[in-house]
């Protein structure tokens, strides 16, 4: 045995390349303003630039339409509509009812009819407001609660029952019923949509765009064109921002620049302006809910009942898979014994919702929590005690209505050191003290946990490809199926193959997301980004070590009481160490292959979407969140005082990016339950499209105490080094200041009317619960 081997071994156990918060990869590119977006890519010569001229009527046939005035604008090169499109005139991602240009009745105020090309971004945008277009008005609807009354749906309605509902509920000492509504969202993210297309030989297609779903571009470009997909190259390096905004809608403006690029032969860039993007484009869905619950004298749940209803907009898009998430969540971290319930995805002549972080779970699981917040209020009990009281088991009452066992339950452990660490309780009896003394002002508090399934319920979505090569000089680029939108995916990736390869995070670099290098790819969505995409590398680097490791026995002879070891910049066998970059040379000089292609697929998952069953997520992640807010009972005005946040990410692959994950999910999602209202007018037109007129959270609405921290739990799960998702389910913790904001309302009648707030939360809605409260008080 050679003795130098056990100061290895320690030296090997000290260092790692996961687990670390390192710096986002891109994060000195960002504050230099040196990151290249696709608005960043220089023109090539010839570049033209495309607008689309967009529908006026929610709900209309197109009798005339006189185009000439377009053509004539200055700077104008071409104006093409839906019979110039040689191949499909679709971009719905599962269901073909989509169309890229309208053919002849609109469905929505902002739906594109032509496209303008011209010789610069303005010309274009100013040419397209010039078309002449005549309309025969049609009968309109554009909430779900008109669309449920006139049974209008995109898809067939759906529902999942466990147990007898009806027995259960007739047999329930206590009952509460009602109905609640839960506005949409836009996505917002500060890059707009955008693509530019460049034609190549040969039929061939670059498009470089803002995207999560360089594939599905990929076929949506591919069939407007009427070619095969190998004649079409999708890249995208980054986007500033996505949300779920660019995983469906960016077809659009792929298909239209590149609809366009084809027919001129030249490059063409469509950028959209924000207000056209947000008329455009497709938000998170809005839901309207009616709820029958019953419950014993101790606040547990002994039946529930849900129907909801999203506004799905005048297409499919995504809403399917929206509207199962959201059934799939409607238990939240809560065993529900005897259930039934209904989603129906509304048609409406709005913008087809798609997409945004959460992908429905957050719509299923407020609709519980309001329920046993309604409970508490009922029992005269603190809310916590009835969430606790109906929390998952760990050993028994611990499978879904939807058939899966929960075996890595810990949201009951996670809650107590939440409710300890925020001192809960003692601020509980302080804003009570509080409240009694204060006429105008009154605080509320709450807690509120969150359990959220990961995995795409689609099953054969949940897989990924990635590409790892090794230079000669020892450095490393990795490439993979996942985009890069600010989350930090690349910088995840990029410590996983740093850590397998035994090197510090400055030798690897990840490279733009191409359909030619990792093809079939699956959207960056589902907050799966880093557990397929960095399995899939990981895969791909290990095959690279285990021919380096071999090769290196061959040099240096093995030691039978110890492997060889990759750490430090360095291979560490049978006593020598020897820098990586060295090692590197000496294999290629002995034609070892450095390049690897690796992959992975989730394995155990399945769903049957007739019987709404099976083990459609591969884990949980948990978390829960306190909220103090203080409400001005005479403007509706309120703050977040502090906020308390603990999230499970598992062993958290980088500590540092997941805390602001958590920091920002909380934030956009406080956003959506209380700022942001989406308000169209009478003729159906978004009249929120823009900042001055849709309110996202300012740094001015953060809490000037806010305290988040991450749970310390291994995943129960093979994910990629025990790690779990941290995309989406933060996104559940600002149900704390909704329901904060319902206790400071509640305070108003002594707790014993139940407030109708709706969301969003805005002064106005908050205003009109007061009002509700002090007349039946």
């Amino acid at each position: 045995m050679n003795q130098n081997v056990a100061p290895v071994l320690l030296a090997a156990q000290d260092w790692k390349a996961v687990g670390v918060g390192s710096k986002h990869e891109s994060a000195a590119l960002h504050v230099l303003g040196q990151a290249t977006y696709t608005d960043d890519i220089p023109e090539l010569h010839g570049t033209l630039h495309a607008a689309l001229g967009l529908s006026a009527k929610a709900h209309a046939r197109i009798t005339a339409m006189d185009l000439a005035p377009v053509l004539a604008s200055a700077g104008v090169v071409a104006v093409y509509t839906a019979s110039d499109i040689v191949g499909s005139n679709d971009c719905g991602p599962i269901i073909h009812d989509d169309p890229i240009l309208s053919a002849g009745e609109v469905m929505y105020v902002g739906q594109p009819i032509f496209i303008v090309v011209a010789e610069s971004h303005e010309q274009a945008r100013r040419a397209a407001r010039r078309a002449q277009i005549s309309y025969q008005e049609l009968p309109a609807i554009f909430t779900p609660q008109q669309a449920k009354a006139a049974q209008q749906y995109v898809l067939p309605p759906m529902q999942l029952q466990r147990g007898d509902f009806k027995t259960a509920f007739e047999r329930a000492p206590h009952v509460v019923r009602g109905q609640l509504f839960v506005g949409g969202q836009e996505q917002f993210y500060l890059e707009g949509q955008i693509a530019y297309a460049t034609p190549k030989e040969d039929q061939g297609m670059l498009v470089q765009c803002s995207t999560q779903h360089p594939s599905e571009m990929q076929h949506v470009v591919a069939h407007a064109l009427g070619v095969h997909a190998h004649k079409v190259q999708v890249e995208c390096r980054r986007m500033g921002g996505g949300f779920g905004g660019k995983e469906s809608q960016s077809a659009l403006w792929a298909a239209a620049a590149a609809i366009a690029a084809a027919k001129l032969r030249r490059p063409v860039k469509l950028r959209a302006d924000r207000d056209d993007d947000m008329l455009v484009t497709g938000k998170r869905h809005c839901f309207y809910y009616e709820y029958e619950v019953g419950f014993d004298a101790e606040g547990r749940i002994l039946a529930a009942r849900v129907d909801m209803t999203l506004r799905a907009g005048f297409s499919a898009d995504l809403s399917g898979p929206v509207a199962t998430r959201a059934v799939c969540h409607f238990d939240n971290a809560y065993y529900l014994s005897d259930v039934d319930i209904r989603a129906a995805c509304g048609k409406t002549n709005t913008q087809s919702n798609t997409a945004f972080r959460g992908f429905g779970g957050p719509q299923g699981a407020i609709a519980i929590e309001y329920v046993i917040d309604e409970i508490a209020r009922h029992l005269g009990r603190d809310a916590l005690d009835i969430r606790r009281l109906n929390f998952y088991g760990t050993t028994e009452r611990n499978v879904t209505p939807y058939g899966q066992e929960i075996v890595d339950n810990v949201i009951a452990a996670l809650t107590a050191e939440l409710e300890q660490t925020s001192a809960y309780r003692t601020r509980r009896s302080e804003i009570e003290a509080y409240n009694r003394t204060s006429p105008v002002l009154k605080k509320g508090l709450a807690l509120t946990p969150l359990k959220f399934g990961i995995a795409f319920n689609v099953t054969h979505l949940n897989q990924a490809g990635a590409l790892v090569h090794v230079y000669v000089d020892g450095s490393v680029l990795v490439n993979h199926g996942g985009t890069e939108m600010g989350q930090g995916i690349n910088t995840k990736v990029m410590q996983v193959v740093a850590h397998e390869l035994g090197l510090d995070l400055a030798h690897v670099r990840a490279t733009a997301t191409d359909t030619s290098k990792v093809a079939n790819t699956s959207a960056t969505a589902a907050s799966t980004g880093a557990d397929l995409n960095g399995k899939a590398a990981q895969d791909a680097a290990r095959q690279i070590r285990e021919r380096l490791a071999a090769f290196a026995v061959k040099l240096y002879g093995a030691d039978d009481g110890l492997p060889v070891q990759f750490f430090d910049n360095a291979v560490h066998v049978n006593g020598h160490r020897v820098a990586f970059p060295e090692l590197v040379q000496k294999a290629y000089l002995a034609r070892v292959q450095l390049w690897s292609d690796g992959f992975y697929a989730t394995p155990g998952l399945h769903w049957d979407a007739k019987t709404m069953s099976g083990h459609p997520f591969s884990y949980y992640a948990y978390g829960a969140a306190v909220a103090e807010v203080v409400v001005d009972t005479l403007t509706g005005e309120w703050k977040l005082l502090r906020a308390d946040a603990l999230y499970d990410a598992g062993r958290s692959l980088n500590p540092a990016i997941d805390k602001g994950q958590v920091e920002g999910a909380f934030l956009q999602g406080m956003g959506w339950l209380t700022t942001e209202q989406l308000w169209w007018n009478a003729a159906g037109k978004l009249m929120t499209h823009a900042p001055s007129t849709y309110k996202i959270p300012g740094i001015s609405d953060c809490p000037q105490d806010f305290r988040v921290e991450l749970f310390d739990n291994g995943n129960v799960e093979d994910s990629i080094h025990r790690s779990k998702a941290v995309g989406e389910p933060p996104l559940l913790l600002p149900f704390s200041v909704f329901f904060a904001i319902r206790d400071a309302i509640s305070s108003v009648g002594g707790h014993r009317v139940q407030p109708p707030l709706n969301a969003p939360a805005t002064s106005e809605e908050i205003l009109r619960a007061i009002s509700a409260v002090q007349m039946a008080a």
